[in-house]
Parts: C-alpha cells; sequence; structure tokens
C-alpha cells in the first residue's frame, strides 16, 4: 500500500465468500473520509455480514483501538465483487482489519494474504463454516498466507502450497501483522493424513444372522457403487443391512478427502477432515430442498453431503412423490442442478443409493395376515416410478427369519466383515486400475456406454444370455447397460478379467424387480 493511500484513509484487505463448487475471493475495501458520522456496508450483504458493523467495533474497541463508532467521520465498507451475494460471518476478521488500516491505527503488508473468520465483542475469533473452500480459493489465486479460525485448520491443512496460521483473537493478528512487535503465530503444517472419521453405528455384517443373499448383494453393491434396494417384511434387518454399508466401503482416496470434506465444512457438519465415505439417512418426511437442495440462494442437500458416500432412504416409498422423483438426476448424472429466482448452481452427487421398503402399506403382502386393500397396494407402489426404478441397480428379497435362527445362545461365525472388506476392497483396486486416466470413472458404476464397449470385455457367451433375458424381461436400454455394469462388479469380485455367463446369470437376479 502507497503512502497515498493511507493519507486518503482507504484499505483493501481480502477475504473470501465460501460456496460449491469453488469459493470467491473477495475485496474488503474500506474508505474513510470527513464528515457527519455515517457507517455503510455495501456490496450485496445479507443480514449476518450488515451485522458485522456492531461485532466489528464492540471487538475493535475492546482490543484497545478506537471503534468506528466514536470516530465523527463517514466510513465505507465496500464488498467486491458487489454482485455477488455475501452471506456468513466469515468477513469480520478482514472488516476489522480493513477499518484499522484505513483509519491508520495499523500498518502492514496485505499483499499475498487472506483473512476469514468470525469476531466475537471481546476480539476473539470464531470458527466458520467453508474453510477448506476458502483455502483452496486463496490457494488458486495466488495467495501465499491465509488466517483462519483455531478450530478451522485441520481441515484447511490439507490445501499444500499455502501457509496457514490459527487466530485466536484479533490482537494477535494484529501483532503478528505489526513488523515492529516480535510476537508472531505459529504456523500450520499442511498434513493430509490428518483426519477424522464419520460416525458410525458400530454394525457389521457379523451381527446380522441369516439374510446371506442380501449380504451378498450388499457386497457386491459396495464393490462396484451400486444403487441397491431392499424389500421384504418388516423386522427382517433392512435397515440394519443398509448401516453395515458404510462400514464395507473403502477409504477415500486423497482427491476425494478433500472433495467431500470441503461439501461438510460449508454446511458446517465438521471442522475437520473425513477419510471415510459419509452414511446419510433422511427422515421419509424430509422436504424437496432438504433433500435435493434449494432456498432462496441455493444450498447443497442431503444428495449432495452423501457425495462419495452412502445415502439411506428407509420406507422409501412414504417419502413424497416428487421427492422420489427428484432422485432421477442425480442417479443418472451424479450432479444436481438447483435454479431459483436468486441464483442457480450445481452440485456433486455422486452416492451409492440403499433403499428399503416393505411390500405392500402393512408389510404382509402374500400372506393371509395381510389386509391392505388391492388399491391401497397399487397406490403404495406406484410412488416408486418406473424411471427411478429403472436406476436402481439391484433388488434384494429380505426374507423372514425362522426363530431357531435368532436364538442368543447360537453360534455364529465371527470375521465375515473382514473378509468381505477385503474383498471389496481388491474389487476396487480392480476397478481403479481399469479406469486409470480415465476423467470422472472411478467405479463400474461410473461407466458409460463407450468405457463398456471399451472396458467391460464381455464374453460372447454372457452377451448372448443378456440378449435373451433382455428380450424376455423387457430391459430398457439404460437396464441392459446397468446391467453389464453389475456383472462386471461380480468379475471383479471373482478375480476375473472377462464376464462370463455365471456372472451375468446372477447380475440378471438382482435385475428382477418383485414390486
Amino acid at each position: 500500500m502507497s503512502r497515498q493511500e493511507v493519507e486518503s484513509g482507504f484499505a483493501r484487505v481480502f477475504g473470501a465468500q465460501a460456496s460449491l463448487p469453488s469459493a470467491h475471493v473477495v475485496a474488503v475495501e474500506c474508505d474513510i473520509t470527513r464528515g457527519l458520522h455515517a457507517f455503510a456496508v455495501v456490496g450485496l450483504p445479507d443480514k449476518a455480514v450488515e451485522e458485522a458493523k456492531d461485532r466489528v467495533a464492540s471487538a475493535i474497541k475492546n482490543c484497545g483501538y478506537e471503534s468506528p463508532k466514536r470516530s465523527n467521520k463517514k466510513i465505507v465498507v465496500s464488498l467486491a465483487p458487489a454482485e455477488l451475494k455475501k452471506e456468513g460471518a466469515a468477513f469480520d476478521l478482514p472488516f476489522a482489519l480493513s477499518f484499522l488500516r484505513a483509519s491508520e491505527q495499523i500498518t502492514f503488508d496485505s499483499a499475498g494474504k487472506l483473512f476469514a473468520g468470525e469476531l466475537t465483542l471481546d476480539g476473539a475469533v470464531r470458527p466458520v463454516r467453508g474453510s477448506l473452500l476458502i483455502a483452496l480459493a486463496a490457494r488458486d489465486n495466488g495467495f501465499s498466507e491465509i488466517f483462519l479460525p483455531q478450530e478451522n485448520v485441520e481441515e484447511a491443512a490439507l490445501v499444500s502450497g499455502i501457509t496457514i496460521y490459527p487466530a485466536a483473537t484479533l490482537a494477535d493478528v494484529i501483532r503478528h501483522l505489526d513488523v515492529s512487535d516480535d510476537f508472531t503465530l505459529s504456523a500450520h503444517i499442511t498434513d493430509a493424513s490428518v483426519g477424522i472419521t464419520m460416525p458410525d453405528d458400530g454394525l457389521s455384517l457379523d451381527d446380522i444372522r441369516g439374510q446371506e443373499s442380501a449380504k451378498r448383494g450388499l457386497e457386491i453393491a459396495a464393490a462396484g457403487r451400486h444403487n441397491i434396494a431392499l424389500f421384504g417384511p418388516p423386522g427382517t434387518g433392512k435397515t440394519m443391512l443398509a448401516r453395515t454399508a458404510s462400514a464395507l466401503l473403502p477409504d477415500l482416496s486423497g482427491e476425494e478427502i478433500i472433495e467431500v470434506t470441503a461439501i461438510h465444512s460449508l454446511a458446517g457438519t465438521t471442522r475437520g477432515a473425513i477419510r471415510r465415505p459419509p452414511f446419510r439417512s433422511p427422515h421419509h418426511t424430509s422436504s424437496y430442498a432438504s433433500l435435493i437442495g434449494g432456498g432462496a440462494i441455493p444450498q447443497p442437500g442431503e444428495v449432495t453431503l452423501a457425495h462419495r458416500g452412502v445415502l439411506f432412504l428407509d420406507e422409501f416409498p412414504e417419502f413424497h412423490r416428487d421427492v422420489v422423483n427428484a432422485l432421477r438426476e442425480p442417479l443418472e448424472d451424479a450432479q444436481v442442478s438447483v435454479s431459483r429466482a436468486r441464483g442457480s448452481a450445481t452440485f456433486p452427487a455422486n452416492f451409492m443409493l440403499i433403499a428399503a421398503l416393505n411390500p405392500c402399506p402393512c408389510g404382509k403382502y402374500g400372506t393371509r395376515d395381510c389386509r391392505c386393500m388391492p388399491n391401497a397396494i397399487d397406490r403404495y407402489r406406484r410412488k416408486i416410478s418406473g424411471p427411478v426404478a429403472d436406476r436402481i441397480d439391484m433388488w434384494a428379497h429380505v426374507g423372514e427369519m425362522p426363530p431357531e435362527s435368532l436364538a442368543v445362545k447360537l453360534k455364529r461365525d465371527r470375521g465375515q466383515t473382514d473378509l468381505v472388506r477385503a474383498r471389496i476392497r481388491e474389487a476396487r483396486e480392480r476397478q481403479r486400475s481399469r479406469f486409470e486416466g480415465i476423467m470422472g470413472v472411478m467405479t463400474n458404476a461410473d461407466m458409460g456406454p463407450k468405457e463398456i464397449e471399451s472396458r467391460a470385455e464381455l464374453s460372447q457367451e454372457a452377451e448372448n444370455a443378456l440378449v435373451g433375458a433382455a428380450r424376455h424381461m423387457k430391459l430398457s436400454a439404460r437396464g441392459y447397460h446397468r446391467t453389464i455394469k453389475l456383472a462386471r462388479t461380480i468379475a471383479d469380485l471373482a478375480a476375473s478379467d472377462t464376464i462370463e455367463t455365471n456372472h451375468m446369470l446372477e447380475a440378471l437376479q438382482y435385475r428382477q424387480r418383485e414390486l
């Protein structure tokens, strides 16, 4: 900053607005001129940003500097670019520093530095959402240093190539920036290996008696990231099976850790790096906006929070029909587009769907205990439209268990979960090697027609079996391709380079929808 800028009462400090898919760097400019006292914030601020005037004024006063509310001058704080909606309290820290610099109470070089943090009234720095996205934006825009709240440093440390300083108070940041002060903040060392795991229920396949067919289906689904529906009477273990899925999936890769952590950081569901696939289980009364995303300014929903993980929809037909039909786009394209009058956005939504449902409203369909009227059963099943059902790769029946198999004293084998997890990990490694160099394709479920033709390795006998079954089962073109993807995963679990007839026949069994 030149001497002329200081004398004119002008200063510019940089912050950032966190959003998906990337954050936006924002210039926080402060201009102070003589005149009657006025304090204005411009640049399309929301209520939280507008209220920053009071938070910043108190924080500055309690840190021993002159508050902007005590100066008999006109103060204008501009957040540029002006057309970008500014939300949240992350601009408090750059707001305060910009004013202090413009009012000549402090002097420092702002080149290459970016600041983010909410201020308390006594000057402490509180955590903010989206710190990983802010750190990525800072690095990509040429900043060399970033100052963040202490609680946000761990997730931001996933970003290499930038120095991260943990800020506890506004006073500490000012002392660090003052070249005449010996105090310095300790730079945080980047370490992408540090992370936290998503909470789970501690369930495993060893805890579930019987249901070997359903367990096999869940193993195949996890190995290739296929969508699966578990159907059967109530109380047979559908929910328990679904909740074991996250324990079967392998750890996230380095790129996926950053991708998933950025989403959850913006949503405020984590303050650390996420190394395990997320598991989301929204209630069946969830609204369209909460599941798909929405709001006046588009925000991600549950399908995005489940990115690279599992989205479990229990009592699937009980979800509102519009919500179920809205799953068509993310299930097909692995992303969701949300458009509103005040903006539009495209969010990632590459998840594995597990749907649990009963055969009828009472769940006793096919037995003498069922009291559902035919029109009620038909209405219940029609909630799952044909296009949505066609996007579900597997339909696994979870039947009733004989009481003898549930005996508490009955001895059962342990270690099944570890064996299944190892087979899934090996199958994923085969897929990773197969699709190396292909953008956007990491598992068999991600394959498009081009990859199916060049990488599926389908034997002639297996294709003949598929053609005959497709004619008999009246498979759509989508169903035809999804069956090949499913057979490719079964072949990977068998360590086979080619899809053989037995792999295809097993895949076709899971394509049969009995509802």
